[in-house]
């Protein structure tokens, strides 16, 4: 049976005058319906309504790592709803995928990270982090420690808990959880190191959290939680070094470390996690999805490290926490799918060369005068745009750069992230040469355009 569905662009958009669309303003796009409607998808390329192909740029949003349409992956989704569509992991229940699933996770995460609690979004991932931080300390008698420390420019998710671990300009006019978190200066060297060297920028981050720390108390304080590099934020890179000793800082407080790599698993950064292999850090607890399976079915996890679970699993221990489609089998059959194809292709350890070609084009593009910092690594870039190169003047908010500069660049078949005055590109993982050089090239245009209507 197939479903009788209008993929015309009117049929779609009339439809979509009910859909509540995610961090959009809707009374723009209940004013101007200016909306994209994607019918179809493969490879490194999506199909809008009007039959234009465009280079997904996005990467759907962060996580169609593996490419669109991958036979593999579908293949697998298929026939695990024809063996078992559904069954929950609450109580005493399991079944093969999602057990399987947490295996090869342990396999993959670092060092003592070997126990497995799935949710269906990184925002999910992140709340569940905190949950179970929050129920281990009561279990080991200290229940004081519930303070977060996350980090200006974050971006952790959209749930009431994790949107107050994201910085706060994402949350104007929302209220989230209060009191429990706290931010610590943005680790971003080219806005916020003026006149330092990168190396004491990264003095003056670790003095900054030493003196938060001391002012609320370790004995307070559950955990730090940091992307490696931070995406929605603004794809802020720290500096060299920076996690790793925040790490070692962390221990000494007896502080938790949590790594959000919901966004750099999987590949991105050309690895399956880049916390200690590329930024040098062992976290106590790793949060992931997007890039798990690839997107085509939603997924995340929780994966903790073997004293956490110790503790939450002791006698007299009850696990009070999980939602109705955790390790959903289809879902696990997807990530174990996805997983197997990027280790049989490669996929992370050709994205160390590509995405590094990539990087580097994307790096030329400084030499544009709209253009003050190119940011980012690999397959995880960011663009922002300034008056002033000299200054690092930004625009103003209603000059919509990044939206202008986004939409010259969907007109010429490439669909970019607008983040205020960034552009952010976070493309399939499985760009040829070819394509990454057209990319770099639409872009190129793209911001010559804008800039020449200024």
């Amino acid at each position: 049976m197939s479903l009788d569905i209008d993929i015309s662009t009117d049929g779609v958009l009339t439809a979509d005058t009910h859909l509540v669309q995610s961090f959009a303003d809707l009374n723009a796009l209940k004013q101007d319906g200016n909306r994209t409607a994607i019918v179809g998808a493969e490879g490194a390329f999506v199909t809008d309504s009007e039959g234009q192909q465009l280079i997904d740029g996005i990467g759907g949003l962060w996580c169609v790592n593996a490419g669109h349409k991958r036979k593999e992956i579908i293949d697998a989704i298929t026939d695990q709803l024809n063996t078992l569509d559904y069954y929950s992991t609450f109580y005493n229940f399991t079944h093969p995928t999602a057990a399987a699933l947490s295996a090869k996770l342990a396999e993959l995460a670092p060092g003592h990270l070997n126990a497995v609690h799935f949710g269906n979004s990184g925002s999910v991932a992140n709340d569940s982090a905190i949950r179970i931080l929050h129920h281990y300390y009561n279990r080991l008698g200290k229940p004081n420690k519930k303070l977060v420390l996350s980090r200006q420019g974050a971006y952790h998710g959209s749930t009431y808990l994790a949107m107050a671990m994201t910085q706060p300009a994402y949350s104007t006019g929302w209220d989230t959880a209060q009191g429990l978190v706290h931010h610590l200066r943005c680790p971003h060297h080219w806005r916020e190191g003026e006149g330092m060297t990168e190396t004491e920028f990264l003095d003056v981050l670790l003095d900054d959290a030493k003196s938060r720390i001391e002012a609320l108390g370790a004995e307070n304080i559950a955990c730090f939680i940091a992307e490696p590099i931070q995406g929605a934020g603004g794809l802020i890179v720290p500096p060299e070094g920076y996690h790793a000793k925040m790490g070692a800082l962390m221990r000494d407080y007896d502080i938790k470390y949590i790594t959000d790599e919901v966004v750099t698993s999987f590949g991105r950064l050309g690895h399956f996690f880049a916390s200690k292999d590329v930024f040098g850090v062992q976290p106590d607890i790793i949060t992931t999805a997007k890039g798990l399976t690839s997107g085509y079915q939603p997924l995340s996890a929780t994966i903790l490290s073997d004293e956490i679970h110790e503790v939450i699993s002791g006698e007299g221990a009850m696990f009070l926490h999980g939602m109705t489609y955790s390790g959903h089998p289809a879902a696990s059959a997807a990530a174990l799918a996805n997983i197997a194809l990027m280790e049989r292709d490669q996929i992370p350890e050709r994205v160390r060369t590509t995405g590094k070609r990539f990087e580097s084009n994307l790096r030329e593009l400084a030499d544009l005068d709209l253009v003050g910092e190119v940011r980012g690594s690999h397959f995880m870039m960011g663009i922002e745009f300034v008056k002033d190169k000299e200054k690092k003047t930004p625009f103003e908010p209603e000059d919509q750069i990044g939206l202008k500069i986004a939409r010259a660049a969907q007109n010429r078949g490439l669909i970019a992230r607008p983040l205020g005055n960034i552009l952010i590109l976070s493309p399939t993982l499985i760009m040829t040469e070819e394509l990454i050089d057209q990319t770099s090239g639409i872009l190129r245009d793209s911001i010559t355009e804008v800039q020449s209507a200024l």
